[in-house]
């Protein structure tokens, strides 16, 4: 996505999106800041939002879907993604477009609703923001369920397959193999899928690569077991946040093994283990020799 020329632009005074997914809120009335026309589709920026739009720097989960609603028509998104307003030269980058990192003076982090057709609003204009609660869910539950499978990882491999101590430890103080082989990380409804890199930094480090690789089936039934245990202590799942901007530090926290745990993470998610009934992983080798960890609810 490609920034646009001043005269194609309309705003307001544009101030930092304040974000609600983290709270459970899927529908709420906003003010248009910005919009303008890309192509047959036309981009608004709201002065708040219910929708999660995808990160342009670690895109794990998608943008959610749903709908703005005004003067009794309801127009569908096809895209969410995180904007940087230029303030000194009134320009809307979004997506891999953005020039700039977080807190950058004169830049305000926005989030970008994609909708299809050129409309046309006013300025100031009041919408209604509707988020698909059905599909957030769907990607929710496994990124939930993704951290607590990759922390049941860390638990099981630190038994056997480290022959010295790591240096990352992660949030239950345990060698954070994940954090280490960790290459990509995709949410789909109802799964997710985290692809780790068996290299030679990862040897270095003093893990296993090679015992692990042999032992996947005992990994996984492993971690499974580990899982049931946690998910049987039935605990709250809470977003702590940091401020409304969308740039503001969010955190994953629950307790595990009698000890309360915190991890930083900009997506959305359950609010309570009962929610993930039946959280189950596989572990299986790709075509390029890496692993894959599928953490499906």
């Amino acid at each position: 996505m490609t920034k646009q020329p001043n005269l194609s632009t309309v705003t307001a005074q544009v101030t930092p999106t304040k974000v609600t997914f983290t709270q459970a809120i899927h529908q709420l009335t906003a003010k248009v800041q910005i919009y303008q026309h890309l192509g047959d589709t036309t981009l608004l920026v709201t002065d708040v939002t219910p929708f999660h739009p995808v990160s342009h720097i670690w895109p794990d989960q998608p943008a959610d879907k749903g709908t703005v609603t005004f003067d009794g028509q309801s127009i569908d998104v096809i895209d969410c993604l995180i904007g940087a307003w230029d303030c000194d030269n009134q320009q809307l980058y979004a997506g891999k477009d953005i020039p700039i990192k977080r807190d950058e003076p004169g830049w305000y982090f926005v989030v970008v609703h994609q909708l299809a057709g050129n409309i046309s609003l006013d300025t100031d204009k009041e919408v209604e923001l509707n988020v698909d609660a059905d599909y957030q869910q769907s990607l929710s539950r496994p990124h939930s369920g993704a951290h607590l499978s990759a922390l049941a990882l860390n638990k099981v491999l630190q038994q056997r397959f480290w022959r010295k101590e790591a240096g990352r430890l992660d949030a239950l103080g345990q060698y954070d193999f994940h954090s280490y082989a960790e290459q990509t990380s995709f949410v789909t409804p109802h799964a997710c899928i985290d692809t780790y890199r068996m290299g030679k930094t990862l040897k270095k480090r003093g893990f296993n690569n090679d015992d692990f690789v042999a032992a996947l089936a005992e990994v996984k039934a492993a971690v499974n077991t580990q899982l049931n245990d946690w998910l049987a202590i039935n605990e709250a799942i809470t977003m702590h946040r940091e401020g409304d901007a969308l740039t503001d530090s969010r955190y994953w926290q629950t307790q595990l093994d009698g000890k309360r745990i915190s991890i930083p993470c900009g997506g959305t998610h359950v609010s309570h283990m009962s929610e993930l009934k039946g959280l189950q992983i596989e572990l299986k080798r790709n075509d390029d020799g890496d692993v894959e960890m599928i953490t499906r609810v």
